[in-house]
């Protein structure tokens, strides 16, 4: 009987300690959700075609600290990520937080910033982010897109202009034309248009830092805290700071702590 009630207790115990390294999944495979357009989580490699960067970093550090399995499931757009979550698709996902986007899923503190900032004319009046609130101004954003938020909740004195199509081509013309006075997304996206657009300028100032968060599903207060305890780990070890650094994209910086 003695046995027994041992045997029971190792049972129970090892229990405990999986179900505590891997509180995102029963069977610890997870699916990650992120945003395969965005340079800042992730480019392709060109040798091998496959993702890398920040994003990919993470959930390699994850699997080999917490034993599991990863997933990635690239998404073309911040709701794309999130309802992959909300609806059981991924059990985690990268993507940038933003009030609206609260609810449906549990956002963690921020790993990392994407600064922000606009692309203008060459003779636009606009020189810096002081210049871009201004009476008449039409600002330029992808729909929903985290600075496209940020501009609806700010802006006293221009309009937004919220895009579908936001191509380099389409935005090039829409600047030439006059139909937009500023266009505004990450600085490692503008940065790479500007090698090749004619007649624009980057901005040399940014408007603010994105943060970008994992997300589990909503009242997974388990899950939020494991990926918390994460982001802390690979902050405080230096491992963030080098994959950010050895990402070699433009404008993202690590995330204070909190």
């Amino acid at each position: 009987m003695r046995l027994i009630t041992s045997l029971l207790f190792l049972v129970v115990m090892v229990s405990s300690m999986n179900a505590q390294k891997t509180p995102f999944s029963k069977n610890d495979m997870i699916r990650a959700a992120y945003l395969a357009t965005n340079p800042a989580q992730s480019t392709k490699d060109p040798a091998t075609g496959q993702p890398r960067g920040v994003v990919p970093d993470l959930v390699r550090e994850l699997e080999r600290t917490r034993g599991v399995t990863v997933t990635l499931v690239g998404k073309p757009n911040p709701q794309g990520v999130i309802d992959a979550v909300r609806n059981g698709e991924a059990e985690i996902g990268f993507v940038a937080y933003n009030p609206e986007r609260a609810g449906p899923v549990e956002f963690t503190k921020p790993y990392l910033l994407v600064n922000q900032t606009f692309m203008v004319k060459n003779d636009s009046p606009i020189k810096s982010i002081a210049d871009i609130d201004h009476q008449g101004r039409k600002l330029g954003a992808t729909r929903a897109d985290s600075i496209a938020l940020y501009l609806r909740r700010t802006l006293k004195q221009g309009t937004l202009l919220e895009l579908d199509d936001t191509s380099q081509d389409t935005i090039e013309r829409l600047l030439r034309d006059g139909a937009l006075d500023a266009y505004g997304s990450n600085r490692q996206r503008l940065t790479e248009w500007t090698k090749t657009a004619k007649d624009v300028r980057l901005l040399a100032d940014d408007l603010y830092g994105v943060e970008q968060a994992i997300i589990v599903p909503g009242g997974r207060r388990d899950a939020l805290e494991a990926a918390n305890q994460f982001i802390d780990e690979v902050r405080r070890s230096g491992f963030l700071k080098t994959s950010v650094e050895k990402s070699g994209v433009v404008g993202i910086v690590v995330a204070p702590e909190r």
